[in-house]
């Protein structure tokens, strides 16, 4: 699908930030297997029984973009960006509020590495990376973009380079940069082949 509906997406998108209510109705199952895909990421970090789903999270996401009016959406891989920074978003105020329930809780670190992207670790902690990831943000911002789109959005590095008109090559180091970066702020170890 990914490469037979990119055009398509891409001309409902602009259509759409042009004022054509119509063009959202169009978009919509067109994007939402993907959606799908990345809210189903986020999930498998959160711990069984987290009462936000999978569907209320991409319901969550829908009514926020409505209101993205006028927006010049550059492409597909710009929407899913969109997309991703608003279920990382959605869910790091879900857990914040959790967080300040509970008043503070034993909430464990997420170790940020190619094994994390791709675990079902559950207890994985969406508020520390978050602060991280913005303490990055302050110090780096085009890392912090990268680890975004990457790691949140689930992009390639060819769709983050596009996204924020980089080579791949660059996109790459700035990710392994980034990703040391976030696990000695996570009390991770760095390693040399992250």
């Amino acid at each position: 699908m990914r490469g037979s509906s990119t055009h398509e997406i891409t001309r409902l998108l602009r259509a759409w930030g042009d004022g054509d209510e119509g063009a959202l109705e169009k978009l919509t199952p067109l994007v939402y297997g993907e959606l799908h895909q990345v809210a189903q990421r986020y999930m498998a970090h959160e711990a069984p029984g987290h009462t936000l789903q999978t569907t209320a999270l991409i319901n969550e996401v829908y009514l926020r973009l409505v209101n993205f009016r006028e927006m010049n959406w550059q492409n597909r891989a710009h929407f899913f960006a969109v997309c991703a920074k608003l279920m990382r978003r959605i869910l790091t105020d879900f857990a914040r509020a959790r967080r300040y329930v509970k008043r503070g809780g034993d909430a464990p670190h997420i170790a940020l590495d190619e094994a994390c992207m791709a675990s079902q670790d559950p207890r994985a902690d969406f508020v520390a990376l978050d602060d991280a990831l913005n303490r990055l943000g302050a110090v780096d911002l085009r890392k912090s973009q990268v680890v975004g789109l990457r790691f949140f959005g689930g992009l390639s590095v060819e769709e983050t380079a596009e996204v924020l008109k980089l080579s791949s090559d660059t996109v790459q180091r700035e990710w392994k940069m980034a990703k040391l970066w976030l696990m000695r702020q996570l009390g991770g170890e760095g390693r040399d082949g992250a």
